[in-house]
């Protein structure tokens, strides 16, 4: 079936249209838009199989987009974030939540795949990383209406868990991880990584306050892009440089201090910041929005109703539940709601799941417990949204009875 030009752009735009009424409908609802996005993919595939179209590959396709959707989320959710000393207590509190929360997680589901497929601890653990990243695509658009403390709390937790997440994943991929050497080069590995990310940060900063003509935030973008990029061919945790970059620039008045003020000037960064966060938002919709769609399309429905899908992929969702009321109850000692339901898996999980190398791969795995987790976890954030109250007392107000 040839389609010719405009019968491509009326499908672009209609695709684009059809994900703003949905990130409209998930307002008002509390539905992830990223269920009806993944839900549109697959009544894409049928749909184009019953009428005998040909079906497309899009599995590079789709890496490619998660990851340049990867770059601009963790940018766009660092453009929100203000740094004060007002902030430390938060900003702990969400790392370290983030950081127990993922490795007793990714231990926990390690020990759960290494026994039920009989396979060793490694490749199993391997498998576990990408389930156990809370997606910062799918819950930092979601908490737009939460309190600010709360929707902080959410954005740093959620930008920690996917930099661990990556971390780790990489760490795994290293020969003779488990040896002293593996593990000094990799620590080098992440020290570099955030001094080219604070180099990389104020070179940036200097051309987006030097530069006069309008395209130099896509250029910023692109140079953004090929930091990434180099970042991971040589095995450098390259995230940093977005997440810092991004730091930097929404708090540059209270880094640009001292010689670097003559360098790097602040005038006019307040405008430079609003333009850079309005397009990062929007680029960041447009990619999320053809990936979830394509990997919806991607989805083969046959799988997920094998017995050892759902038996499975229910054991990691309790298992990623309890792990985190156990968190939030009795270490961090706060209320449950909407937190203990904000852990969706997704554009990190699927992109870092894709990208298991086959020397690493478990044959007994189904690619349906992906889907799985990624849907179900994404239905417990509504729910927890749905609960949630803004203008009601929270439910399980951090109490000593409560505990």
């Amino acid at each position: 079936m040839n389609l010719h030009a405009p019968v491509i752009l009326i499908l672009l735009s209609s695709v684009v249209i059809i994900s703003y009424l949905f990130n409209l409908l998930s307002r008002k609802t509390n539905i992830p838009s990223v269920l009806l996005l993944i839900g549109t993919g697959i009544a894409v595939k049928y749909t184009t199989a019953y009428y005998g179209i040909i079906q497309a590959d899009v599995n590079k396709l789709v890496k490619i987009l998660g990851i340049a959707g990867l770059i601009m989320i963790v940018l766009e959710a660092a453009l929100d974030l203000k740094l004060s000393k007002g902030k430390m207590k938060l900003i702990g509190d969400s790392f370290a939540s983030a950081l127990f929360i993922f490795l007793i997680s990714a231990f926990g589901i390690g020990f759960l795949v290494m026994e039920w497929l009989q396979v060793p601890f490694a490749r199993a653990f391997l498998y576990a990383v990408p389930l156990s990243i809370i997606s910062s695509a799918i819950v930092i658009p979601s908490t737009s209406h939460l309190p600010e403390e709360k929707r902080e709390f959410i954005i740093y937790e959620s930008s920690f868990s996917d930099i661990f997440g990556i971390l780790v994943f990489n760490y795994m991929l290293m020969d003779n991880m488990a040896s002293l050497g593996a593990a000094l080069k990799f620590a080098g590995n992440v020290g570099m990584a955030a001094f080219f990310s604070i180099i990389a940060s104020l070179l940036m900063l200097y051309l987006l306050t030097k530069i006069t003509i309008n395209i130099k935030f896509f250029l910023v973008f692109a140079v953004l892009s090929l930091l990434y990029s180099l970042g991971e061919l040589i095995h450098l945790p390259a995230l940093l440089i977005v997440l810092v970059f991004g730091l930097v620039i929404n708090n540059a008045s209270l880094i640009i201090r001292g010689p670097l003020k003559r360098w790097i000037g602040l005038e006019g960064i307040d405008g430079v910041v609003e333009a850079m966060r309005s397009i990062t938002a929007e680029t960041s919709f447009l990619i999320r929005t053809f990936f979830f769609i394509l990997f919806g399309y991607t989805i083969n429905l046959n799988v997920i109703v094998l017995p050892d899908v759902w038996k499975l992929g229910s054991i990691i969702i309790l298992i990623l539940l309890f792990v985190r009321f156990f968190y939030l109850r009795m270490i961090l000692k706060s209320n449950l709601f909407p937190e203990l339901f904000l852990m969706p898996r997704g554009l990190v999980t699927i992109l870092l799941f894709y990208s298991i190398p086959a020397s690493h791969s478990i044959g007994g795995f189904n690619e349906g417990i992906l889907f799985f987790v990624v849907a179900v976890s994404s239905v417990l954030m509504m729910i927890g949204l749905l609960l949630f109250r803004k203008d009601k007392e929270p439910y399980l107000e951090h109490s000593e009875e409560a505990i």
